[in-house]
């Protein structure tokens, strides 16, 4: 792998893990959708920020094919319901380190994509999962869609001067 190892340029800054989906219940207990690799492992962050509030999970688990948690303060139905729809963030810093070959979607996002001839293709929008591989959507003079492909099309990424090299076409 390219990758140049190193810290986030703001571990503080909120990354979103999942969102508040709907209600469970009359105690305040809410449904939430998970966007970490492994659900479950939502339900081991405190605290949670919602609306960049501090949320703390008091328990939560497994329901049918989805996930139900109650938070603290969080009591009854109508308490619950102001919470439906809102982002779950944890604070970078409260994520563990990527493995070696590893980097979190949220430390690319914002990244300069520049070509292996010095060609600026402008900044990495966001990513998406594709069932073949990951895409970074690209936005510069256009909207690209690139492929996150290691060694393949990403060459090297470089988190301290925030810049992704790609063997990419300009054109393409």
């Amino acid at each position: 792998m390219g990758a140049a190892r190193s810290s986030p340029a703001t571990p503080d800054r909120l990354v979103t893990l999942g969102r508040i989906v709907g209600l469970f219940g009359i105690r305040g207990w809410v449904k939430l959708i998970s966007e970490t690799a492994r659900p479950d492992d939502i339900l081991r962050y405190s605290p949670w920020y919602l609306d960049g509030q501090p949320w703390r999970p008091v328990t939560g688990k497994r329901h049918g094919k989805g996930l139900i948690a109650q938070l603290a303060g969080c009591d009854d139905r109508d308490a619950a319901a102001t919470l439906v729809g809102r982002a779950i963030e944890v604070r970078r810093d409260q994520l563990p380190p990527p493995e070696a070959d590893e980097v979190y979607w949220a430390d690319l996002e914002g990244l300069r994509v520049v070509t292996t001839e010095g060609v600026d293709l402008g900044i990495i929008d966001r990513l998406f999962e594709t069932g073949a591989n990951d895409v970074m959507v690209v936005r510069g003079d256009r909207e690209r869609l690139i492929p996150f492909l290691w060694d393949r099309v990403v060459k090297r990424v470089d988190l301290d001067r925030r810049e992704m090299r790609v063997d990419w076409e300009p054109d393409f």
